[in-house]
């Protein structure tokens, strides 16, 4: 099989016959291939007055010798594959915390190896979750338990589902694969910018969750992890409460995937003196653009095409203060949705269905933030810098969970007036400028940033451009310090794993973590060390 990149086609391309596009495109006849895959596919809208698509096929051909010496941009291919070991029959069960995407492809690797893990989730499954954030949404009351950030799924549950990732890992194929198998939509396979949205999303993670039941492992939720216990410098047990009590359970092999937002495990593994040390981060402000001017702004007249999806956008502007702005997270389509964890603190972030046809496009806006910033050498200094900043929206917003929010027409020096761009968070929002929950470094680099984003993307820094606060979640605050073998600096069987850990950035990152740390365990299961 070969590869061949850079292939254009236009917008009106039929992709149902795969096969008559590569005859044409690279002058071969029809009758010599066997079979074309699509193997991915981009827009490329760099000149609005041509949009079009650039591709590349997968071909089974006659004489592909003879083709890799004549066609340009091809190169052979070989079928990916990720084999998994098996474990001994009767091997401890090793525990996962979390089941997010590093614990949920941690627990379908390691089951898949016959290891049947024990995951404890604090959240509840996706349809009871589902519940509790719509709840809250509509009526403002917050289980601290089971919200947008815990939960079956983690946080990527309730966002647009994005699978676009700038690590390069063997494994990200058969985690695509997977995720169509389990409902994904076949495009995440070929798409440049790949995503599921959070409608899809939820049965993805349930038919995952059924798998890993099904080879002998189990998902509790409502089961907080609590506490550990360890000999000889080594985990020896983990402890969680459920409504039930408190439960320990015996095991020297866990996987920390806790998630950026479980602060409470982050103060016990302070307390309980493992190695743990500050890390970059950013914060800032969710922008809302009406859809069809983003698609207006990046698609020219080609905007509406049917071919077309609503369009997204990346940013990134260094300011003459020093500091970065950029956008991250973007939602083409989507809303901005409430993120809190904790009474009394607020923080948002954005959401997307599959279709992406909401009314708004959002994105946040974010400026790195970094020990300098936090006052302190401590190592939850971020944690507690994020903290401060999300009691403060909640503040501003009402003391109500109402957002606080604003125009780029306030924040730029003009009158705040409600223009064309509708605010898309639920419950409400509070009109509050930016500057009464927000480091002023921070509102500085909006000020000066978005007028220079607005340079590059036509009505970016238009004033009736929606800021709604606080994004606060974009990574974690901290790391959990491991060495080479994906254990624990301080305690041996201890794998911090995933973006709560500081090792990953987004669902693909993650679920790669996950499976390297379930590796590491099966291997040891199997008597590898």
């Amino acid at each position: 099989m070969i590869r061949v990149g850079n292939i254009r086609v236009p917008l009106d391309a039929d992709f149902s016959d795969i096969q008559g596009i590569a005859a044409k495109k690279l002058k071969i006849p029809r009758e010599k291939i066997i079979s074309a895959v699509l193997s991915k596919k981009s827009v490329d809208a760099r000149k609005k007055s041509d949009v079009h698509f650039i591709i590349s096929l997968d071909i089974e051909a006659k004489n592909e010798e003879k083709l890799l010496k004549i066609l340009k941009n091809a190169a052979p291919v070989k079928a990916e594959r990720y084999d998994i070991d098996f474990v001994p029959i009767d091997c401890e069960r090793p525990v996962i915390v979390g089941f997010g995407p590093a614990g949920m492809f941690a627990a379908l690797v390691l089951a898949m190896s016959g290891a049947r893990p024990i995951v404890l989730e604090r959240g509840g499954d996706v349809d009871s979750r589902c519940k509790a954030v719509e709840e809250f949404r509509r009526n403002g009351r917050l289980d601290t338990e089971c919200n947008i950030q815990f939960g079956e799924g983690g946080a990527g549950t309730f966002s647009d589902g994005k699978l676009t990732t700038g690590i390069k890992d063997r494994r990200i194929g058969w985690i695509f694969r997977k995720m169509v198998e389990f409902g994904a939509p076949d495009e995440i396979l070929y798409l440049a910018k790949p995503h599921i949205g959070t409608d899809k999303l939820r049965t993805v993670v349930k038919q995952l969750r059924q798998r890993v039941a099904d080879l002998g492992g189990e998902v509790r939720f409502g089961a907080r992890f609590c506490g550990f216990t360890a000999e000889n410098g080594a985990v020896s047990s983990v402890e969680y409460e459920d409504k039930n009590g408190r439960h320990t359970i015996g095991t020297h092999n866990v996987i920390l995937s806790t998630g950026h937002s479980a602060r409470d495990v982050f103060e016990l593994l302070y307390e309980k003196n493992i190695d743990i040390s500050q890390k970059n981060f950013a914060v800032g402000v969710r922008i809302e653009h009406r859809r069809t001017d983003i698609d207006k702004a990046m698609y020219g007249d080609f905007a509406g095409h049917p071919a077309l999806k609503a369009a997204d956008y990346k940013q990134v502007v260094h300011l003459p203060n020093g500091r970065t702005l950029y956008t991250f997270c973007m939602c083409p389509g989507g809303e901005v949705v409430a993120a809190s964890s904790e009474n009394g603190r607020l923080a948002v972030n954005g959401m997307s269905c599959f279709a992406r046809d909401a009314e708004n496009s959002n994105s946040a806006l974010l400026v790195n933030v970094g020990s300098d910033d936090y006052g302190s050498d401590h190592p939850l200094a971020g944690m507690y810098f994020q903290r401060d900043i999300e009691e403060k929206a909640f503040i501003a917003g009402g003391s109500d969970y109402s957002a606080p929010a604003t125009t780029v027409g306030e924040l730029l020096g003009g009158e705040y007036s409600v223009g064309k761009v509708k605010p898309s968070y639920i419950p409400n929002i509070h009109h509050a400028p930016v500057e009464n929950y927000l480091p002023e470094f921070i509102c500085q680099s909006l000020r000066l940033g978005i007028p220079e984003m607005g340079k590059k993307i036509k009505g970016f820094d238009s004033p009736d451009a929606v800021l709604t606060g606080v994004e606060s979640r974009s990574s974690s605050p901290v790391r959990i310090n491991r060495g080479e073998d994906l254990q624990s600096l301080s305690l041996g069987g201890l794998y911090p794993c995933g973006e709560g850990a500081g090792y990953a950035g987004g669902i693909v990152s993650a679920a790669v973590d996950g499976m390297k740390c379930a590796e590491e365990i099966i291997r040891k299961l199997s008597g590898g060390e």
